[in-house]
């Protein structure tokens, strides 16, 4: 064949595309505890999302793009009057539920949140069913949402487990526009070459860079970005729906897929060699594995790796709090992963800085004894010095056990421990947290502080009386699954 032509000969779906439509059009959900999970972790994102409408910074964020604009059958913001078409309302329900980083979290070779994609589940479930009344159908349940919740959960978290977009610059959130606009497109009833078409313009429709989460460049870009990925899965899917065709080879073209232009390193001359070619690999097919195993954040609003730091903090509280100008070095002893992605020194220009900076993040509760979503503001940060001076004594120390243990099936831990030296040579014990209390490994203990921060975030915004209607709804199993997916939005308009 002449060098000056290209065959075009068009491939079938590339088979990681064919593996997530298969799985959200046949498998079948029957694992209990994932649904009672589910249904967990439906209580904490909506709760992250009330809470975080107490800041400016986010509410800015919200409403239609044309303001005045009126949308039949409008999806609901949680805790707001909007009614929003909803690819917008997938946008402000991932933005609410994101801002504060207070909301679940998969740790694995990518990281990322999971229940980011309740912004598109919610927003597309509640506008059809909303659309299925009007026209004398029956609406979408609950039961439909906390098993789509189920299957975002498990894409996003499957591909994250031996892939590092993280590694090639690469954000996270791919994994949220990927996971929504798989089912989304299932709820809104695409068959598997709508699908398909779907998912083929996710991976090809350019991705977001990580550099808004690192330092120097940490902003609040960070708590909108998952809200952004959960929309555009939205209406990826609904231009699928409309018959839009799909790109088959989108991952494995040669030099035009994704693998070859954003997850392969080439030479200067863009050349890729064979040797350094990349694909993604699995481990395990998908399931309900990563529903069953998720990371809530219950104690803290801080970046997850940092959580067993906090907790470790608040237990010397005691120790140190009327010894803090005595304070010679504080060593924090971490994983590897930990010290890549939050350990930095210098000046924090924002709260997205802060609730990102594992120095910090010890800091506040080793002076105060707790750490909320408050402490990372301007205001609080300028009135208290003794912060920064804290993170000058620091001194982070990796543990090879730590980050080996971080990686393995049966752990993963997110293990951090503290020890506080003092001027005197005298010291405290070191306090070593290897599993924080969302952890799997801890839910007897974890669920009933869930159920406290859930019933606490929804007075920030509701009445005692709605607050504990929702409460009481959200704690029945049975009853949720078949609530009507409307009528449970119905009770979080203000």
């Amino acid at each position: 064949m002449s060098a000056n032509v290209e065959a075009n000969v068009r491939p079938d779906y590339d088979e990681e595309l064919q593996k997530i439509a298969d799985y959200v059009l046949d498998y079948k959900i029957k694992s209990s505890e994932a649904l009672n999970t589910a249904r967990n972790c439906l209580m904490d994102t909506l709760g992250c999302g009330l809470l975080a409408l107490r800041f400016p910074e986010c509410t800015k964020h919200l409403g239609p793009l044309v303001e005045g604009t009126i949308v039949p059958h409008g999806a609901r913001v949680p805790g707001t009057s909007f009614r929003l078409d909803p690819v917008k309302a997938a946008w402000d329900i991932g933005c609410i539920i994101r801002w504060l980083d207070y909301n679940d979290t998969w740790l694995a070779a990518e990281w990322g949140h999971p229940s980011d994609n309740l912004g598109g589940i919610l927003a597309v479930a509640d506008h059809l069913s909303q659309k299925r009344l009007a026209v004398g159908k029956s609406p979408l349940t609950m039961r439909d949402v906390l098993e789509a919740m189920i299957m975002a959960h498990e894409i996003q978290g499957i591909i994250a487990l031996e892939n590092s977009f993280n590694r090639v610059g690469l954000d996270h959130v791919v994994l949220v526009k990927v996971a929504t606009t798989a089912v989304v497109a299932k709820l809104m009833g695409a068959d598997r070459e709508q699908v398909l078409a779907a998912l083929s313009h996710a991976w090809v429709d350019g991705q977001s860079l990580r550099t808004y989460r690192h330092a120097p460049n940490a902003g609040s870009r960070k708590s909108w970005a998952a809200g952004d990925a959960t929309s555009r899965g939205v209406r990826l899917a609904d231009i699928a729906l409309k018959g839009e065709m799909g790109i088959p080879g989108a991952l494995t073209a040669p030099q035009w897929g994704f693998y070859d232009v954003l997850f392969t390193k080439s030479n200067k001359d863009q050349q890729i060699k064979p040797e350094d070619k990349r694909r993604f690999s699995f481990s395990q097919d998908y399931g309900t594995y990563v529903m069953e195993n998720i990371l809530f954040k219950i104690s803290f609003p801080a970046e997850f790796h940092s959580q067993t730091a906090c907790e470790a903090a608040v237990k010397l509280h005691p120790q140190v709090k009327d010894r803090l100008g005595e304070i010679d070095k504080i060593v924090i002893t971490t994983h590897e992963s930990a010290i890549r992605i939050i350990s930095k020194v210098g000046e924090l220009a924002n709260p997205a800085d802060r609730d990102h900076c594992l120095q910090y993040m010890t800091a506040v509760p080793l002076i105060f004894g707790n750490l909320v979503a408050e402490h990372y503001e301007d205001s609080f940060h300028e009135a208290n010095p003794i912060i920064d001076e804290l993170r000058e004594k620091m001194e982070v120390v990796e543990d090879e056990r730590y980050t080996r243990e971080y990686l393995e099936d049966d752990k993963r831990s997110i293990a951090n421990a503290l020890q506080v030296f003092f001027k005197d040579g005298s010291k405290t014990e070191q306090v070593a947290v290897e599993y924080p209390v969302g952890h799997r490994r801890r839910r007897k203990e974890g669920i009933p502080l869930l159920e406290e921060k859930f019933k606490a975030n929804l007075v920030t915004r509701f009445p005692t009386g709605r607050s504990q209607m929702i409460f009481d709804l959200c704690k029945q199993q049975k009853e949720l699954e078949g609530t009507p997916v409307n009528e449970f939005m119905d009770l979080f308009v203000i």
